[in-house]
């Protein structure tokens, strides 16, 4: 590992550090002792900043120029691993019918961002961006999209069976409201459609989106530190481990294998592809857990433990994949 990836790797465990701090010493607290700091915080990332970021990242896509062969070389697989962990989870008939898609998402979504940006262009430079960006434009979409639906389905169908069993047309319309009425989905059918229009984005808006977008990483970072220090991890490190496993050893090795066996790549394309699904748990599994108040704890604890160990697992799949060059 690179001098600057341990940089930025360091960078992200004490920025955590710092809000886990601010969470100790109550700095977020105002009034009510009891009042929940990391729930505002995810609420004000979710509501505000990552709308911003999604619209804009959606509205400015180039569809024409993306590598659509090698970006569905990794997501055919991670939806397949994240449908399976969620299939897996919802058939253990969980008390909460959020825990299944809370389960899936923090398999499934890697921090492509923080660590991945910097991860690929040490290590493979323009020719690792090009193929790395269009695989970070569509990861929200597309992971965050689908488990949306899933969940709220889910959710529809366990008011269902709390109350009066409704029909099915009801229960399909009301989830179909909650995903499309959703900080998430929103925002990127929004920038689809702006896209689709063809208009540029004003100055102003542009700049405006791109400013309230930059605050995503920080504060999902801090976000991370609060939650720890409000949840803590006692009683949630066997999930957070099954997690961590699963994030750092079962996705990358299932990319591996379709990119490499199903698609035909190898070299600098197979290696970026198995190295993003490699990088750890992203803070979108946190603000996902948040949203649907479950398993938040175990959440912050997979970040933090993929996050640790993803130190020695990055050099143990790097010479994996020197085989395939």
């Amino acid at each position: 590992m690179t001098a600057a990836i341990a940089i930025k790797l360091l960078a992200v465990l004490v920025t955590a550090s710092i809000g886990y701090v601010a969470g100790r010493m109550k700095w977020l607290v105002i009034g009510t002792p009891g009042s929940d700091a990391a729930r505002v915080l995810s609420n004000v990332a979710f509501y505000v900043f990552i709308p911003a970021l999604l619209f804009r990242t959606t509205a400015r896509l180039d569809f024409a120029s993306m590598p659509w062969r090698t970006i569905a070389a990794f997501f055919v697989p991670v939806v397949c691993v994240m449908l399976a962990v969620y299939a897996w989870q919802r058939w253990r008939g969980p008390a909460n019918p959020a825990v299944p898609t809370a389960r899936a998402i923090s398999v499934a979504f890697g921090n492509t961002v923080q660590l991945g940006i910097p991860f690929t262009a040490a290590l493979f430079g323009e020719a690792g961006l090009a193929i790395h960006i269009p695989l970070i434009s569509l990861h929200a979409l597309i992971i965050l999209t689908l488990l949306t639906v899933l969940v709220e389905l889910d959710l529809a169908r366990a008011a269902g069976r709390e109350g009066a069993p409704p029909s099915l047309r009801r229960t399909l319309a009301v989830t179909a409201r909650n995903t499309l009425i959703h900080p998430v989905v929103l925002p990127v059918l929004a920038g689809l459609g702006w896209h689709l229009v063809g208009a540029p984005l004003p100055a102003l808006a542009d700049e405006l989106l791109a400013t309230l977008g930059t605050a995503v990483v920080p504060l999902c970072l801090v976000l991370i530190g609060v939650s720890l220090s409000q949840y803590g991890v006692k009683g949630h490190l066997r999930g957070a481990t099954a997690v961590t496993v699963g994030k750092l050893f079962l996705l990358p090795a299932s990319v591996l294998v379709v990119a490499h066996w199903g698609f035909g790549l190898s070299g600098v394309p197979l290696a970026v592809l198995v190295m993003a699904a490699a990088l750890p748990v992203g803070s979108n599994a946190l603000l996902f857990a948040q949203r649907y108040a479950t398993l938040e704890a175990e959440a912050t604890a997979a970040i933090v433990a993929s996050t640790v160990a993803f130190v020695a697992t990055a050099g143990l799949w790097l010479a994996v994949l020197a085989w395939f060059y």
